[in-house]
């Protein structure tokens, strides 16, 4: 008996294997119905799951559920797995569905995700494994809102306060692995749940490096100590060489974010609509993309990305006019002698401070003085980007698949929680909105989003920079890695390291 212990420790030790990724910043929350920042988002996709998903073409499929219907254009019936465990192995069951709905939109908690929800009547039990979501009109995102993770109803069913609960340092979940390290400004680390319902992932622990800076996560790779990474512009033009290329496989493509510059509208010196176009006529988005990009990424033009229905091709970057942009400054008051000022804060991590940098050089072209405040990532997200202390802010936008302005440009997400920070207000881009949350015809559904596209871009209230490609590299020992419209890592439970 004691030679087959040994034996099987042997096993273990031999097929253990780990998947070495990196964080460049501290999540907030891995609570995910109120983790807002990306890197939270990065680690609570491990631990959690939704009633559906994509696959990796982008065609929605069952998770938590195991089938799904609608009975007419208002009810959704979701018909849930049965095998499925929390990592505590308590078994999963519609009372967590129903409790995360009915947490989400409490008043008592501040999510940006509760706008998905509000359209539905109700949510209502049928059986143990049978969920009827009743919504009270025909909603475009019917299907997709149900992507939100589910939470467990034993665990946070007696919680007085979820905002700040222990829970969302330290989660329960479904997902593939289990987190079972976290501190503040360290290495954060995974192990495989072994009762995850689709299989146990074949590689058994993930550890996220904390790397704050992009140089840092560059020489982790160069040393072969990261798995999977990304590559900035300047380090794939000019500082691999080919043994680099010989151990990482690299993936190009168009990213689902871009960047932007947005200006607090609640301040005096935004109001005036002269200085927000003046502003956006005095900063060249071209000269960004190759300065920081070496052209690797194009110009943003709007709210909403290429190869969307809401795209609007028509709405083109204004060409850089510093003449235009020093008269229009003079119409709104502002001379040599009394020239424009406003500070603009954004993070330390990523490009950040380089395109402030570049931003600050271009816009002193049109005699406007712009001060930077440079911050590390959670510092500027709870000191500036929530409490909305600051004049503008550089920031960039991570977006779904399938368009809604709601959460950032509707008037009513300026709430607290929102995501509409800057407070932005448009009567005619609210009642937009709203109308096509009832389109399920996809085509009237487009039509309208490029109009909302174009209204949003006329206002001034973000400028739009960048999208950036992401250039993802992948350490060739790692099986099976195939491209994916969701990324490579699609069907990280399947690889082999």
């Amino acid at each position: 008996m004691k030679t087959l212990l040994l034996l099987f420790f042997f096993i273990l030790t031999v097929f253990a294997s780990t998947l070495h990724l990196s964080i460049s910043a501290n999540p907030s929350r891995f609570n995910p119905i109120l983790s807002t920042d990306k890197t939270s988002s990065d680690v609570a996709q491990w631990l959690f799951n939704g009633l559906i998903k994509y696959d990796k073409d982008a065609n929605i499929i069952p998770d938590l559920a195991e089938h799904y219907y609608f009975v007419d254009d208002t009810t959704l019936i979701f018909e849930l797995k049965q095998n499925v465990k929390w990592s505590d192995g308590t078994p999963f069951s519609a009372r967590d569905v129903l409790f995360t709905y009915e947490t989400i939109i409490s008043p008592k908690i501040f999510t940006p995700y509760a706008s998905g929800f509000m359209h539905i009547d109700h949510v209502k039990i049928l059986n143990d494994f049978k969920i009827e979501v009743k919504y009270k009109y025909p909603y475009f995102k019917a299907l997709e809102v149900w992507m939100m993770e589910i939470l467990p109803e034993h665990k946070l069913k007696n919680e007085t306060d979820l905002m700040t609960s222990k829970f969302n340092q330290n989660p329960l979940g479904t997902g593939p692995y289990t987190l079972t390290q976290f501190n503040i400004s360290k290495d954060i680390v995974l192990e495989a749940n072994l009762n995850y319902f689709i299989h146990k992932p074949n590689i058994n622990q993930i550890i996220f490096h904390y790397l704050p800076d992009r140089s840092a996560e560059f020489l982790m790779l160069k040393s072969k100590k990261l798995d999977v990474g990304s590559l900035s512009p300047l380090q794939l033009e000019r500082q691999i060489d080919e043994d680099f290329r010989k151990h990482y496989t690299i993936y190009e493509d168009i990213a689902h974010n871009y960047s932007y510059m947005g200006f607090n509208l609640k301040s005096e010196k935004f109001k005036d609509a002269r200085v927000r176009e003046a502003l956006s006529l005095a900063i060249d988005r071209q000269e960004l993309v190759d300065i920081l990009y070496f052209g690797h990424g194009k110009v943003c033009t709007g709210p909403f990305l290429p190869g969307t229905g809401a795209f609007n091709e028509k709405v083109l970057a204004p060409k850089p006019n510093i003449e235009k942009a020093k008269a229009l400054l003079k119409e709104a008051g502002y001379d040599e002698n009394y020239p424009f000022e406003f500070e603009l804060s954004t993070s330390a991590n990523g490009s950040g401070s380089y395109s402030a940098q570049i931003l600050q050089h271009q816009l002193k072209k049109a005699g406007v003085v712009m001060k930077l405040r440079i911050m590390e990532w959670q510092a500027f997200l709870n000191t500036v980007v929530l409490p909305r202390n600051f004049d503008a802010v550089l920031m960039g936008w991570s977006l779904g698949l399938k368009p809604d302005a709601y959460t950032i440009w509707h008037s009513e997400s300026s709430r607290k929680g929102g995501f509409n920070f800057i407070s932005y207000e448009n009567s005619d881009v609210d009642r937009l909105i709203k109308e096509a949350e009832k389109v399920v015809d996809q085509e009237k559904f487009d039509l309208l989003y490029r109009e909302i596209f174009a209204k949003i871009v006329a206002d001034n209230p973000y400028l739009f920079l960048v999208i950036p490609n992401e250039i993802t590299v992948v350490n060739k020992e790692i099986t099976p890695v195939s491209t994916s419209i969701i990324g490579v890592m699609h069907n990280a439970i399947d690889w082999i390291k």
